[in-house]
């Protein structure tokens, strides 16, 4: 049950980051959404969504791999 629970933590992030991508390249073909006025602002919405995510998942491994001391010396806490 655990694991499907961190599956489930995981995979929101990740989603997250994967809509972020897609809000970005389909402002770059010039593709407007429904829920966006400006193409501008889905850009803005789609890289925030993509450093949300990425960044929640980036945390969540180096907090994984320096309890389990994997990391380089410079990324151990002090």
């Amino acid at each position: 049950m655990a694991r499907l629970a961190a599956f489930i933590v995981m995979l929101i992030p990740g989603l997250m980051a994967a809509g972020g991508i897609k809000f970005m390249r389909d402002t770059l073909f010039g593709k407007l959404l429904s829920p966006f006025p400006f193409l501008w602002l889905q850009f803005l919405v789609g890289v925030i969504f993509f450093v949300i995510g990425f960044g929640f998942f980036a945390g969540f491994l180096l907090h994984r791999d320096r309890k389990n001391g994997k990391v380089a010396p410079r990324f151990q806490k002090k």
